[in-house]
């Protein structure tokens, strides 16, 4: 190689910028997430980490305001909605990261209640009652495989039992008139249903009964009581369809390039608000309920906007907006009118142009097939100056690698490595033949993606052909050891976090809660009963043997997806191999990070083992 070495530690920034790309200070934008408003308009409900932890806080519209409403210094807290008439507040919490949340009211008076008591339960919100009177939630308090929906009263909680779900599927939403509870039934990863039960007659009917693969959401029942879905059926991308609940018959209302992921009516009735998966992007889309024109937005600052959440009036709303290079913040606007920043995310010592927006960017793979992904070059990156890379490899199966803010990310780019996150095929967001192209292909169609995707860095004039690794969470940890195990020359080093190591345990060891996705996740990955040949052999577990490139491993002790053994046994047997290993164990950490110091010990430890290794 006839090209100048990188610096990686300073190439991206220097002097005061540079100052600037510690992890502490990164970690130190907000993140935020969940979004309502009051129903008078006057207030905007989210979560944040300010406090190192996910909290509840509410911020004043008017002036800007910001008060917390819940002080967890442990468990992470994700706020959800106001109640409809009052200022009480619906959270939800787990403990530890163990991923067995709860659901809590905050009182007007700053108390908190469990709605959902009970040990080892799981409980997620549905929606608040047409009539303002009550709430529906599942919970598996019943029987830990099935969630059953429940109804509770907003004015004393009593709890009561609507639907007793005895057949692996989710109750989704309930019409306006309760009569009708949507129930999702997933097939396949790739394939699902939409069933309808009819409360007064306790039929439950198949609406999207079909033959080949096609996915069905529920996204809404409208005021005439029809169903809005997203649906691929005789297409490769999700499409907006009413269905008449009646009749049967089926309007397709819009069809974007992309798919469709969500919509919602607005409190009035008066619009429809689409959100669509462009190209990694989220796109949203305002559209008259009648005519289906499109509604005009007031004028925002560039971004993607996201989240939008409306008050009673239809009028007045708050929102997220972002970029690649800039976490989410909270506007609020109002339809016809202005907008005006609420919360600020991007820590004020760092200046955005000292990030990286990232560009999609796509290549041929091996077999010809075009993959996309996001490419984030270090500023001062050149053929003369070329950088270090890291391919970044998304959760799973299916995800998607997406234009939003990473801190991680943004942090190895500002010390010189460049990142290009893979949407390898069996990725989400391109179509059901891309979704499908990788079943029963794991560890295998899409590694070969992964690999082509070194092949296609080494080819940049700004990257370094001879120092390229390998990183990713959760699936794309296991896709990290995967190629460390099965193609030990490809990459010079991996990183794992939170990663699967070996399959027969992790398919054995599914939550009881996951019963619905179970036989949805064996049609595409395994049967671990009738597939133990074909999962052995894509385990990297069990090819440890073959790692000779310096690994770095980070787990949860809490995770209930990927257990900690699993990675306390891939790191023994690489470090049988004389590999160097690194190995982080977060006690009190689940299945990803929710507390701000253990990210940043984290980071701060990927960055060092690069600088040491790559």
């Amino acid at each position: 190689m006839d090209r100048a070495p990188s610096d990686a530690g300073s190439s991206a920034a220097t002097g005061a910028a540079a100052q600037r790309l510690d992890i502490e200070t990164l970690l130190a934008s907000l993140r935020l997430s969940g979004l309502d408003l009051s129903p008078d308009g006057a207030r905007a409900l989210f979560s944040s980490n300010a406090s190192g932890v996910f909290n509840a806080y509410e911020v004043e519209v008017a002036n800007g305001a910001v008060r917390p409403l819940t002080s967890s210094r442990a468990d992470a807290i994700y706020a959800l909605a106001y109640f409809p008439r009052d200022a009480r507040v619906l959270f939800t919490a787990d403990q530890g990261g163990n991923e067995l949340n709860h659901l809590y009211a905050r009182e007007t008076d700053g108390t908190v209640r469990d709605l959902t008591p009970g040990e080892k339960l799981k409980a997620m919100f549905v929606d608040f009652a047409h009539d303002e009177q009550s709430l529906f939630a599942v919970t598996n308090e019943r029987d830990a495989r099935y969630f059953d929906l429940y109804e509770i009263a907003l004015d004393g909680y009593a709890k009561t039992l609507v639907y007793q779900n005895e057949i692996g599927v989710r109750p989704a939403l309930v019409s306006r008139d309760e009569r009708y509870v949507a129930l999702e039934k997933p097939n396949t990863t790739s394939d699902n249903d939409v069933l309808l039960l009819d409360r007064e007659t306790g039929e439950v009917k198949n609406l999207t009964a079909h033959a080949g693969v096609e996915s069905n959401d529920a996204l809404a029942f409208t005021k005439r009581g029809s169903l809005l879905l997203a649906t691929n059926r005789d297409a490769e991308f999700s499409q907006l369809v009413e269905l008449d609940l009646a009749s049967g018959e089926r309007t397709t209302l819009f069809a974007p390039r992309w798919d469709v992921v969500g919509a919602e009516l607005t409190p009035d009735d008066r619009a429809l608000l689409v959100t669509v998966n462009a190209d990694a992007r989220t796109a949203l889309h305002l559209l008259h309920a009648e005519t289906l024109a499109e509604i005009a937005l007031p004028e925002l600052p560039a971004g993607d906007l996201s989240a939008i959440a409306f008050a009673k009036d239809g009028r007045s709303f708050a929102c997220y907006l972002s970029s690649s290079r800039v976490p989410a913040s909270l506007y609020a606007a109002r339809l016809g009118g202005s907008s005006k920043l609420l919360v600020s995310s991007l820590h004020p010592e760092i200046a955005a142009e000292d990030l990286v927006e990232g560009e999609v960017v796509r290549f041929a793979s091996y077999d010809g097939l075009e993959i996309p992904g996001i490419l984030y070059l270090p500023h001062g990156a050149s053929a003369k100056r070329p950088a270090p890379a890291m391919v970044w490899v998304h959760g799973g199966p299916g995800g998607q690698s997406r234009l939003s803010y990473s801190p991680l990310i943004q942090y190895l780019v500002g010390h010189g490595y460049a990142i290009y996150a893979i949407n390898n095929r069996g990725s989400s967001g391109y179509g059901k033949s891309f979704h499908a192209a990788d079943d029963r292909k794991h560890g295998e169609a899409d590694l070969e993606d992964v690999v082509a995707s070194k092949a296609f860095l080494a080819a940049h004039p700004a990257i370094d052909d001879e120092r390229i690794g390998i990183m990713g969470g959760s699936y794309g940890g296991y896709m990290t050891l995967a190629a460390l195990a099965f193609r030990p020359d490809s990459f010079q080093l991996g990183v794992d976090i939170f990663g699967v190591a070996n399959w027969l345990r992790t398919l054995e060891s599914i939550p009881a809660w996951w019963e619905a996705q179970r036989q949805a996740l064996y049609a595409e990955l395994g049967d671990p009963a009738t597939d133990r040949e074909r999962l052995t052999r894509i385990s990297p577990l069990f090819h440890a043997d073959k790692i000779r490139r310096p690994l770095m491993v980070l787990q949860g002790a809490n995770d209930p997806r990927v257990l900690q053994v699993e990675s306390d046994e891939i790191v023994a047997a690489a470090q049988k191999q004389g590999v160097p290993v690194e190995y982080l164990v977060f006690p009190d950490e689940g299945h990803g990070f929710v507390k701000r110091e253990n990210e940043a010990r984290g980071y701060a430890a990927v960055l060092a083992f690069l600088q040491k290794h790559l």
